[in-house]
């Protein structure tokens, strides 16, 4: 079998992103520390993911920047895992895939969580802008152009 294609050297903002998120569990350890779940031993009971994975995980996203840790004791050594600017702009993300998620994926029941805007205080949904005037953006309604050949 050939080796995996590593979407780090592609030349896409998209496949550098993937290279990031897409992991497994990935995506569920960055929402967990978005709610407020900082510590291995809560995520690990949370999400019921081995602790190899889980640590393997957790170093990546540090070592990418996403976040850091903060030892809150000694002996035995143990981190709070925090979101930096950069892992707060990836979360933007996972509010959009949220959104998605409740529109396409959403049982009977409704969505599994609501989000709440602190600002006006109000219930909402990710919506993605334009950044010049506004407007809702839709792939369907954008041309790409390519920077480079």
């Amino acid at each position: 079998m050939p080796p995996r294609t590593s979407f780090e050297t592609i030349d896409c903002s998209i496949a550098r992103t993937m290279a990031v998120l897409g992991e497994p569990w990935t995506a569920l350890i960055l929402r967990d520390l978005f709610i407020g779940i900082t510590r291995f031993e809560a995520l690990h009971a949370r999400l019921g993911v081995s602790r190899k994975v889980l640590a393997v995980r957790l170093n990546r996203l540090a070592g990418d920047e996403i976040l850091v840790k903060h030892p809150y004791t000694g002996r035995p050594e143990r981190f709070d895992y925090v979101l930096t600017d950069k892992g707060w702009q990836l979360c933007d993300i996972l509010l959009a895939i949220s959104a998605w998620g409740d529109t396409w994926t959403t049982s009977r029941t409704g969505p599994p969580a609501l989000i709440h805007h602190r600002l006006c205080d109000h219930l909402t949904t990710a919506e993605i802008r334009c950044s010049h005037c506004g407007e809702s953006l839709h792939a369907a309604d954008v041309e790409v152009t390519p920077t480079r050949s």
